[in-house]
């Protein structure tokens, strides 16, 4: 369990990483990404070993790294400020 929780931290560390070099300009500051990232890379592996148990660590780790990309979609941007103009626009 303990190395499930450190690789699942390590993992959503590097997808948060990964997608704030990526994507600068769509997410807010790396102080905010990175912890987002272990968090939900935490609570993933958390998720998946409850429904799964301990026999499959690479399922627990596959779980954890999708909730951690979940958590990190949320915190994405519009690429454009063009995309809030549309659709504020009067009929």
């Amino acid at each position: 369990m303990l190395f499930e929780a450190i690789s699942a931290a390590i993992l959503g560390l590097a997808l948060a990483w990964a997608a704030a070099h990526r994507l600068p300009h769509r997410l807010p500051a790396r102080i905010l990404v990175l912890p987002t990232g272990a968090a939900g890379a935490l609570f993933g592996a958390f998720v998946t070993h409850t429904a799964l148990g301990a026999a499959s660590p690479p399922l627990v780790l596959l779980g954890s790294a999708t909730l951690a990309a979940a958590a990190l979609s949320l915190l994405l941007r519009p690429a454009g400020a063009g995309a809030l103009r549309g659709s504020s626009a009067p009929a």
